[in-house]
């Protein structure tokens, strides 16, 4: 699939170099590379598994090395991805103001940024928490911007549903931070985001398909009808739900935790079920109400971590 490449830095935008920018806006444009609002929900589901792991209160500096090793493995990440989508980032209007297509940041800076951090997150993984978390890391990095960004993104509607295993890696890293090891728990947290991803996804892309149909990557709204689309979020939505109540059954839990994530399961199950309603009956534009399930899949994970990290107290 081929995609029109574009100039990094449109006409009319930072004329002068990049390096002549002020200082706090190029600062600012650094920050942005890392994609601090996708990094906070990778560390909501990072610290809570630590205390499951822990069952109980984990050391303090073990958390911050953690979190801190995180965001900069994940903002390597979405920086390399920066780079490497910089040409259709610039057609899609939700993305056109970003560092890389504004010229604020020029290629080579974002690129050195982006390995740099890379280096430096494993080193502090290894080095400071352990290097198991370490190879996690790195292998989400690496899947994030080889498998997803470089070869799934541009060429399947399957792009978000495997390229999302790279976004369920920090509940296996918040385990390993702690025990230097992988359990069921663990594998059974990283099946419910990887359950999770796509209907979270899904209503976003349904929103901005236009903006993925200019540039030619084949998001599931953009090759499927919305009728289609609902029914896979309603399918991924029914497996996810499933998945998050066996935590009980395998005795990781206590009472606490499969009651909160019943409740908003179902919750969640009673949206996409809505959404797909709305879509079956032929309904399109703002009436869709696609975005409602999207802002809710955020809370719904936010509320089903939370219950994580407060079950052990309560057991």
């Amino acid at each position: 699939m081929c995609v029109t490449a574009v100039d990094s830095r449109p006409a009319g935008v930072f004329q002068d170099s990049p390096g002549h920018r002020p200082f706090g806006a190029r600062a600012k444009g650094f920050v942005a590379l890392t994609k601090p609002r996708i990094i906070e929900l990778l560390l909501i589901t990072t610290v809570p598994v630590m205390f499951l792991a822990e069952q109980g209160v984990p050391n303090l500096w073990l958390v911050l090395a953690t979190c801190f090793g995180g965001y900069l493995s994940a903002g390597g990440a979405n920086a390399l991805n920066m780079y490497i989508d910089r040409d259709i980032d610039a057609l899609m209007d939700r993305t056109s103001q970003r560092p890389l297509v504004t010229g604020l940041i020029s290629p080579r800076e974002g690129l050195a940024f982006g390995l740099v951090l890379a280096a430096v997150s494993t080193l502090w993984f290894g080095l400071l928490v352990n290097w198991l978390s370490a190879a996690l890391s790195l292998g989400a990095l690496l899947f994030y911007v080889v498998v997803y960004t470089m070869w799934l993104k541009r060429r399947t509607a399957q792009n978000i549903v495997w390229g999302g295993i790279a976004g369920c890696m920090p509940v296996f890293i918040g385990w390993s931070s702690v025990t230097n090891s992988v359990s069921w728990a663990a594998v059974v947290l990283f099946l419910v985001m990887f359950f999770w991803t796509p209907p979270h996804y899904w209503p976003l892309s349904m929103k901005v398909k236009e903006d993925y149909a200019r540039v030619g990557v084949p998001m599931l709204p953009v090759v499927a009808t919305n009728t289609v689309v609902a029914r896979q979020i309603v399918l991924y939505s029914w497996v996810m739900v499933a998945v998050s109540l066996t935590l009980w059954p395998l005795g990781y839990v206590g009472w606490f935790y499969p009651v909160v994530a019943a409740l908003a399961g179902a919750w969640w199950l009673r949206e996409a079920h809505g959404l797909q309603s709305r879509a079956k009956a032929g309904v399109t534009g703002a009436k869709l109400k696609e975005m409602r399930l999207f802002h809710w899949s955020i809370t719904y994970v936010s509320i089903l971590f939370l219950a994580i990290a407060v079950d052990p107290f309560l057991r």
